[in-house]
């Protein structure tokens, strides 16, 4: 079976590194990743594949390591896992700062994790019942607009909401982010489903991004119209689901779109997000430019923009407040990234004066000996 890899997105025209196909080695897309198997599509269909020894000891920080996705060369194996030889590079990528290397009780340092990559749009999933979180859907907006791909908000679930509240909620959405699409939809109903039609093109890729129990397997199923993910009811008292997906993976639906799962994150870290920041909340950042004093505090001083513009409403105050989050959130992750960046660099420092001190010892040593053995 023949698959042109076009109908996945990819343009070999466009993408740099494809000179280097030749000697078995072909284009392909990652489709799904289980820890260290991938699968992917290529010419020859679906295949498993693995990253080759000589990938791996190249691959410098965790996000040169492929992702769902991502366009790679494969060294194609009809008998067995295909190797990973080159990761092409990445249109768009989703990422977040991974606090993780845990060594003798602290952080080691902060990696960034690639979630998802080569998309157009990301489908930011919130429900309409207790799990709505302006903060939340506010955070992923701004990683979304880091990442390169389009953010496209759905409100899920709203056949259990209100229509006066489901309407005030995507007001309330639209004036934190008053340039992004905020869609209701319900699954149960069919609510608002046709208004995504638009961005489900063929050979177009989305990422689905939500804490659990916000639907995504649920619009998945119901886009693909069948089921491929496994759907789990939510607690109702606190509207919290469990994760049903356990790892990634790229759909294609019948009308030739491409969909990435991802599991559930209930938090996520902002990584070298603070043009993202900039670019959600550009209207504040132009309204500080026109405060009298270019260190102003927007708080007391005299011809503060900002604070004119909230008084007479033309700024909201949800969109002042989750701006002020975001700085905070973004400055930690920069200081914190410093830190250990200037912490890894002492030790190695100390580790070249040991080496030194120690190659020392170690002529002294040598020269005693000849000395010795001299006399």
């Amino acid at each position: 079976m023949f698959v042109n890899l076009i109908d996945y997105g990819y343009s070999g025209a466009s993408v740099p590194g494809v000179s280097a196909i030749g000697d078995g080695v072909i284009p392909a897309r990652i489709t799904e990743m289980r820890r260290d198997l991938y699968k992917a599509i290529c010419q020859y269909g679906e295949v498993t594949a693995v990253i080759t020894g000589t990938f791996l000891y190249e691959a410098q920080y965790q996000h040169d390591y492929p992702a769902v996705g991502d366009f790679v060369l494969l060294k194609y194996n009809a008998n067995g896992p295909s190797g990973i030889t080159e990761v092409l590079p990445r249109i768009s990528k989703f990422s977040r700062a991974d606090f993780s290397g845990h060594e003798e009780g602290y952080v080691k340092n902060i990696v960034e994790q690639v979630v998802a990559a080569n998309f157009d749009y990301v489908f930011i999933l919130c429900s309409l019942n207790f799990n709505f979180n302006p903060s939340r859907i506010a955070r992923y907006i701004t990683a979304s607009r880091r990442s390169g791909g389009a953010p496209v908000v759905l409100l899920t679930k709203a056949d259990l909401c209100a229509d006066l509240e489901r309407v005030s909620r995507v007001e309330t959405i639209q004036r934190i982010a008053p340039d992004i699409p905020v869609l209701s939809v319900s699954c149960v109903t069919g609510l608002g489903l046709d208004a995504l039609t638009a961005y489900l093109p063929p050979a177009k890729t989305i990422v689905l991004l939500g804490s659990s129990g916000v639907g995504k397997s649920s619009l998945l199923n119901t886009l693909a119209g069948e089921k491929i993910m496994e759907v789990k009811a939510i607690r109702e008292e606190d509207s919290k689901g469990r994760h049903t997906t356990s790892h990634r993976q790229m759909v294609r639906l019948p009308g030739g779109a491409l969909v990435i799962d991802t599991p559930g994150m209930r938090e996520l870290g902002l990584w070298d997000a603070d043009q993202g920041v900039n670019a959600l909340f550009s209207n504040i950042e132009e309204l500080a430019l026109q405060c009298r004093f270019s260190d102003c505090t927007h708080k007391s001083e005299p011809g503060c923009a900002v604070k004119a513009a909230l008084d007479n409403g033309s700024l909201s105050e949800e969109q002042w407040k989750h701006y002020l989050t975001h700085k905070k959130e973004s400055a930690f992750v920069e200081s914190k990234s410093a830190f250990l960046q200037h912490k890894k660099e002492w030790q190695k420092q100390i580790t070249r004066f040991n080496r030194k001190k120690h190659a020392g010892q170690q002529a002294d040593d040598e020269r005693d000996n000849k000395e010795l053995s001299k006399s």
